[in-house]
């Protein structure tokens, strides 16, 4: 992503403490971005009025569909990614990702990155239904997505952090821009500064979120040329041997490796120590340690202090959470996250 599209754009977040539904309090704090001189308002604690039963819905949720599923926290987490790494001269946060293709419209779902690797679709659907039933058309589809990527955070182990709330839902979903910014799983470090950079992040950004990867999956097919041969010069002989077993004997687009084979289910920095001993599992994970001196200066930090990493892996989540659609575009609140509200049956 090769401009930063953010420069003009202004979000200012309300300044006050709320306490959501795992029990930790945020300090007050704000922030502000601008677009082309327009103000969109995203505010912490917005459906303390409107709809007190928002963030308790959504934890019960998470919390529920984690304890039987354990991947689920990281399918959820990154569910948020990919609605708003959909670059924000398109959509931004604004659960475009939701949107089923119809005879008429093609959605982001099937997208390279998205298509038989999204999941999670259904817990989305289920909170929006008890949202429906306790508050109407107050909590946005993509409010929902935040939210939820948060608590999959917190129940999995990491820290928490208040969520920014407002947006709204798209009419529309895109693609091609899916296609083109999201980063692959053989993205090396320039390929992933422009993305990242596109939607103004900064290299720190970019390794900070790339630790979403310490808890999850991926299919062996995302990885293959590790064990073909074609990357793998960097990664440590007894972990690619166990990846080649695993991989050589079913499905290369079924079978699913842990992205992080130590503490798979728990959200911490081992993610990094793995990069330094060899056994990150995309080539886009293992190259922050070994293709690029800058970006292995942040994983080692993130190995000497996990402290730092909890709070800068936060503190880059609510800024990608703060992407928005462009000025001007229309969104609305829909009733039923997979479908714009004018063609809800």
């Amino acid at each position: 992503m090769a401009s930063f599209y953010l420069a003009s754009f202004c979000i200012m977040v309300l300044s006050f403490s709320v306490t959501f539904a795992s029990g930790n309090s945020v300090p007050n704090k704000s922030k502000e971005t601008c677009i082309n001189d327009a103000t969109i308002v995203l505010s912490f604690g917005l459906y303390q009025k409107s709809c007190p039963e928002a963030e308790p819905i959504i934890y019960s949720w998470v919390e529920r569909t984690v304890s039987q599923d354990p991947r689920m926290a990281a399918s959820l987490l990154r569910l948020h990614f990919h609605d708003c790494f959909v670059n924000a001269t398109f959509q931004g946060c604004d659960a475009s990702v939701l949107l089923d293709d119809t005879p008429n419209f093609t959605g982001e779902k099937t997208a390279a990155p998205n298509l038989n690797s999204l999941r999670g679709f259904e817990v989305i659907d289920s909170i929006k239904a008890d949202l429906e039933l306790a508050c109407p058309q107050t909590v946005s589809c993509a409010d929902i997505l935040a939210i939820a990527a948060r608590d999959s955070v917190v129940l999995s182990g990491g820290w928490g952090w208040e969520v920014q709330m407002g947006r709204k839902d798209s009419l529309t979903a895109s693609r091609k821009a899916a296609n083109n910014n999201i980063p692959g799983p053989n993205s090396n470090v320039a390929t992933l500064v422009s993305n990242f950079q596109n939607l103004g992040f900064s290299l720190q950004d970019m390794v900070t979120l790339s630790g979403a990867h310490t808890i999850g999956r991926a299919r062996c097919s995302t990885f293959s040329s590790r064990l073909n041969g074609g990357s793998n010069s960097d990664m440590n002989l007894d972990f690619l041997q166990s990846l080649q077993q695993l991989c050589s004997v079913s499905d290369t687009n079924t079978t699913l490796a842990n992205l992080d084979d130590m503490t798979p289910s728990t959200f911490d920095n081992q993610y990094y120590v793995n990069l330094l001993l060899g056994k990150g599992l995309l080539v886009s994970d293992q190259v922050l340690a070994t293709g690029d001196d800058n970006t292995r200066e942040i994983v080692q930090t993130y190995v000497d202090d996990p402290s730092a990493f909890f709070e800068d892996f936060k503190n880059s989540m609510l800024k990608m959470g703060s992407l928005a659609p462009p000025t001007g575009t229309t969104g609305e609140i829909r009733v039923n996250c997979r479908v714009v509200n004018q063609f809800n049956s």
